[in-house]
């Protein structure tokens, strides 16, 4: 399992692409195998190619990144309020990123006027990666104080600069020249490399003596003028001029002159890199160019403005100079005009200039110091975040295809999950009701039930499931007549259908009680091989983590066996989900702190649970906050390997279980999927009456997993 690590912006252009790109350049280095992931493209206002991140990616490294979002289907979700279907999305493609990756750096976004959201998803994109974060500054010349004080506060949107999943930050384009207002200066001015080592040395030792330990300098790169340059083609395209001689269009402009009313001054201009800029008609100064460009000066180019072009007895005067390979380019803007373009030309590194692109990538790996080993150890404890999990659902479902009846197929949340489940791959979903009713119900949310999904009318009984639920049922009592009468309630038929194999698992309960979806399963399907009781979980979607939650719906007051048995089951169903149990057998106390007869239930159940499973983590009785939190747990249980890292929570009776995860649920606004039922022979799944249309499709994932988990059980028992 890779490592994500989130790199973020303080503010536009700190030059994130290239930081990041030099993070994935250090850790090849290091030889620890790295993944490259830009979730969502974020393209220039001037950009008209294909997504620069991403295939810059793939130019300098030797890493396949998957395509990211666009943005206007990013857009498009978040505005028809479905930002959890966008993470899903997110999650994918980091997962193609982490393919025999180790560790996987994630491109954030930039806040922009036109996409504000930015720190706002990094921030849910850090939680549902489970991803460290890395903040990327400008600083150019800013005190260490006003340094500190930029990284703090956007450290804020990630949970704070002590919060255990920030790293560090990265400083780029450090003593970079800057404007009056004190911002980057990006229109080439003359200005030299003016890296100051003393106020570096100055900026560590501020940030040294304000940030915690585990919050680090990582890397200061200076601004170096070679890494910005672009060259004389970039610059034509750019601001639309047309070639009056081609020359060498790849030379690097790392300063703009502007021709000075008179020749003497121009010569002070006159200098390696310099893109020239003056008047198309001012020969003398065209000539004066010239000359150096034949005394051996390798000016950049020349761009001559207001639309004019040089004489042809002036233009011969140059031919000299013209082979020597001087670029001159001619626009129809006057020369204010084209001076103003400066400031907002895109400096960013195109796609074709894969020189720069690897200086700029190798000056912030040789100027990166982190320890990467911490990051590499201990991958089986991150935690599954709601996303992250919600997409494994979803993947597993998919691979399953399996069919799953949904015996309330008059109730419109029920037909609209069915539809999605269609759409997404997620199940074959059988329906059953009255076909003309589904189809009005549909139709006035504006839906159309897919003629592949599959929809039984349920008065109408086969006599085959008469006579299978007469076999089942004869010894108590049961003959063709009362059974046929049962087969009338839709979770009955579709119990029977899935006892028969004809589909492979059932969800009920948006209409239904609890006890009308189950009392069938229990009467028909009966309970797993040496299996003695049927219990439930949910899966709690807390903010950064899922987190298990039984038994919240089945068993009232169950003994110390019973309760050892939910601990049992609701482990081994957290790790057939992808969460690393960890149980916390639950009580008013913790430890040997209390005492009574519900202290001691919790106990018993406790010593029982790891004298048949050994090889779980299993503590108990333990408080919920000292289960939860570390640091209740250092203070109430601080030898337990389960105190502040549960991830399975055993509630002791009924009535503590569903009143604390109602509380929860309700309180936090946090999404539970569930009840799903442990322990019967076929997978059968309760819905919340209150169930959203978005929990009825996540149960239906869940019970498609578990089908092929029993038939998977089946196999290995047969």
């Amino acid at each position: 399992m890779a490592t994500a690590i989130l790199v973020v912006p303080t503010e536009q252009r700190v030059g994130l692409t290239t930081v990041a790109l030099g993070l994935v350049h250090a850790l090849d280095r290091e030889g620890i195998p790295v993944g490259f992931c830009k979730p969502i493209s974020q393209p220039h206002a001037s950009d008209t190619g294909p997504e620069r991140s991403t295939r810059l990616a793939r130019i300098v490294t030797s890493i396949n990144p998957p395509e990211p979002i666009l943005v206007a289907e990013a857009e498009s979700l978040l505005g028809h309020d479905k930002e959890n279907v966008l993470l899903e999305e997110i999650i994918s493609r980091y997962e193609q990123a982490a393919q025999n990756a180790s560790v996987v750096i994630v491109e954030g976004l930039v806040d922009t006027e036109e996409q504000p959201y930015g720190t706002h998803l990094n921030a849910k994109m850090a939680q549902g990666l489970d991803a460290k974060i890395i903040i990327v500054a400008a600083p150019g010349r800013d005190t260490p104080r006003q340094v500190a004080d930029t990284v703090e506060v956007v450290a804020q949107a990630y949970g704070g600069i002590r919060h255990e999943r920030m790293l560090g930050c990265i400083l780029n384009l450090l003593d970079a020249p800057v404007d009056p207002t004190g911002h980057i200066r990006f229109d080439f001015s003359r200005a030299e490399n003016g890296y100051n080592p003393d106020h570096e040395t100055q900026i560590i030792k501020e940030c040294k003596r304000r940030w915690p330990e585990t919050f680090k300098l990582v890397g200061c790169i200076p601004w170096q003028r070679e890494l910005i340059a672009p060259r004389v083609g970039d610059i034509m395209q750019m601001i639309g001029a047309q070639i009056l001689n081609e020359g060498q269009l790849n030379r690097r402009v790392t300063h703009v002159a502007l021709g000075a009313p008179t020749l003497l001054n121009l010569c002070q201009e006159l200098r390696a890199g310099a893109m020239m800029i003056i008047p198309g008609d001012r020969d003398d100064l065209l000539l004066a160019v010239c000359m150096a460009a034949m005394s051996g000066t390798q000016v950049a180019g020349i761009l001559l403005t207001g639309g004019f072009k040089p004489d042809p007895r002036v233009w011969k005067l140059c031919g000299p100079a013209l082979d020597t390979g001087l670029p001159v380019l001619t626009i129809n803007y006057s020369t204010l005009q084209s001076v103003l373009y400066l400031p907002y030309m895109n400096l960013e590194v195109p796609l074709d200039d894969r020189d720069r692109i690897l200086q700029a990538v190798e000056a912030v790996a040789s100027h990166t110091t982190l320890d990467w080993q911490p990051l590499l150890t201990n991958l089986e404890e991150r935690r599954l975040s709601p996303p992250a999990f919600r997409h494994m659902l979803v993947d597993r479902a998919h691979r399953a295809n399996k069919r799953i009846v949904l015996p309330e197929g008059n109730e419109p949340r029920t037909i609209e999950a069915a539809i999605i489940c269609h759409q997404r791959g997620i199940a074959r979903c059988v329906l059953l009701g009255d076909a003309g009713r589904m189809r009005r119900l549909s139709a006035r949310r504006g839906m159309v039930i897919p003629p592949e999904i599959e929809i039984i009318d349920p008065t109408q009984i086969h006599p085959r499931y008469i006579e299978a639920m007469v076999e089942l049922r004869g010894d108590k009592g049961l003959n063709a007549g009362l059974a046929e009468e049962q087969l009338h309630d839709p979770v009955v038929l579709g119990t029977m259908m899935l006892q028969l194999g004809e589909v492979d698992g059932l969800v009920s309960g948006a209409v239904h009680t609890t006890a009308n979806t189950i009392r069938p399963a229990l009467q028909l399907i009966k309970t797993a091989p040496g299996v003695h009781l049927v219990s439930s979980i949910f899966f709690m979607c807390l903010p950064e983590q899922v987190l298990v939650y039984g038994d919240c719906a089945i068993n009232i007051e169950p003994t110390p066996e019973e309760l050892a048995d939910i601990a049992i089951q609701s482990a081994e169903s957290a790790q057939a989900f992808g969460i690393t149990p960890r149980v916390a057998m639950l009580s008013y106390s913790t430890g040997t702190s209390g005492s009574g007869s519900d202290v001691d239930k919790v106990k018993n159940a406790t010593r029982i649970a790891r004298e048949r499973r050994p090889d779980l983590l299993i503590d108990g009785p333990l408080q919920y906050d000292a289960a939860a939190i570390k640091d209740v747990a250092q203070s109430k249980a601080p030898d337990s390997r389960v105190a502040g890292r549960a991830t399975v929570f055993v509630f002791p009776d009924l009535n503590t279980g569903n009143t604390t995860y109602k509380a929860v649920q309700r309180s936090a606004d946090v999404i539970s999927i569930g009840p799903m039922l442990q322990g019967l022979r076929k997978p059968v799944n309760d819905l919340s009456r209150g169930a959203l249309v978005e929990d009825i499709v996540f149960t239906i994932a869940l019970t498609a997993i578990q089908a092929e988990q029993a038939k998977a059980r089946e196999q290995g028992q047969g």
